[in-house]
């Protein structure tokens, strides 16, 4: 092994420091060529593919799937085909360039122009095939259970079989178990552990440097939403296929409002101790994923008409519960929206997504008594709460953004006079 060139697990970038091996696409012996996805790997942020930097002959795999490997730890080992392309690669890794995983940094377009090479290649199922296992996940999540995936009707695309599909073959075939968190088991005391990594370490993270860093604070009002409610239904009626919900007509909402607003779209660089108000919208929303918590960004939602960003956030959220989101998909945000209602609450209090200044909630809408036009009425009410950042602005400036949300709910027709 004098003549192999050691590959280590590159930067990730986002801050990320390690990354689970979920499967070899190599083994020793095998011939890679330059750019050929060698090992699958699942970070805090997605599942992606490491690509080999030099083209030759695999010698050695230094962990087995499953292990979790920090940055810079060596992955595998390639006896390169000759001393340029050892070369070439000693140069690209003092460069910076080439030697990251695909979504990162500028690996980008590579990896674009090889999920596209792929999609090409795919063979399409044809009448009476076996689905398809596209996921690395999902096969391993199979196999662990003993799940025959040629058994299970697919509801993916193209007959791919997806991660509920196994989940719900895994339901059905074992007996109920006490509750207790997905992937662990109680131990002989009944005592449950629960490995804090992945999504979960990574939120952990980020959550204790937000309470430690941000003096946040929160306040809330209480709005009659039938108006919006009503609009919602109106434009359902007149476009279908717009499939506007809620969640974007609020997005539409907080959008406007932090044009009038800007402090709320900011951030604190404490190096320098200055305040950074962002002059685009980076609209980030509160999705729950198998994996946990995400929070995945909508770019550019200011130049974005309604329907543009009823389909972003519908694009987002596919992608981030199917586990196809690309890293820079989930960071990057300037401020956050959380529907809390699809759980079934009113309210609550939550931690600002560090570093942004701000996050608007969103309760549940209910039928409740309410005084309309001097008569008490059942009306659509919702509760609207805001936690901001007391460094970037004071209580005036929250309440005032909050009040333009509330009335933009109660009154829809403002978005248009208020722009």
């Amino acid at each position: 092994m004098s003549g192999a060139t050691v590959f280590r697990l590159p930067d990730l970038g986002e801050g990320l420091t390690e990354a689970e091996i979920i499967e070899w696409k190599v083994s020793v012996g095998d011939a890679v060529a330059v750019d050929q996805a060698v090992v699958e790997v699942e970070t805090a942020k997605a599942a992606v593919e490491v690509p080999s930097p030099v083209a030759g002959t695999v010698t050695r795999l230094y962990s087995e799937a499953g292990a979790v490997v920090d940055v810079g730890a060596p992955l595998l080992a390639v006896d390169a085909t000759g001393d340029g392309e050892r070369e070439r690669y000693r140069e690209e890794e003092r460069a910076g360039s080439g030697n990251v995983l695909v979504g990162y940094g500028t690996s980008t377009a590579r990896r674009s122009r090889r999920a596209a090479g792929r999609a090409a290649r795919a063979p399409r199922p044809a009448a009476g095939e076996a689905p398809r296992v596209i996921s690395p996940v999902v096969r391993r999540l199979a196999a662990d259970n003993g799940v025959d995936v040629g058994a299970i009707t697919p509801s993916g695309p193209g007959a791919v079989v997806l991660r509920r599909d196994v989940e719900a073959a895994i339901a059905a075939s074992r007996p109920p178990e006490p509750p207790g968190p997905a992937g662990a088991r109680p131990d002989e005391e009944g005592v449950v552990r629960v490995p804090l990594r992945g999504v979960r370490r990574a939120a952990a993270d980020k959550l204790s440097r937000s309470r430690r860093e941000i003096p946040d604070a929160s306040t809330w009002v209480d709005v009659d939403a039938t108006a919006l409610v009503r609009l919602r239904k109106d434009i359902e009626r007149a476009d279908p296929a717009a499939r506007v919900g809620m969640l974007a007509l609020f997005a539409r909402i907080c959008v406007a409002g932090l044009r009038r607003f800007p402090e709320l779209n900011s951030y604190v660089d404490t190096r320098r101790q200055e305040i950074v108000q962002m002059p685009r919208v980076h609209l980030g929303f509160a999705a729950q994923t198998d994996r946990g918590l995400v929070v995945p960004v909508v770019r550019d939602a200011q130049a974005m008409t309604l329907a543009e960003l009823a389909a972003g956030l519908r694009r987002r959220a596919d992608e981030a519960r199917e586990g196809r989101a690309a890293p820079e998909d989930l960071t990057g945000g300037t401020f956050t929206l959380n529907n809390y209602g699809v759980f079934g609450v009113d309210g609550s209090t939550p931690i600002i997504n560090h570093p942004e200044a701000a996050m608007l909630g969103v309760g549940r809408i209910v039928e409740k008594p309410w005084a309309f036009k001097g008569k008490v009425r059942l009306r659509k009410v919702a509760q609207l709460s805001l936690t901001f950042d007391h460094r970037v602005c004071d209580g005036g400036v929250a309440g005032g953004f909050l009040r333009f949300v509330a009335d933009c709910a109660e009154r829809p027709e403002l978005l248009v006079t208020r722009l």
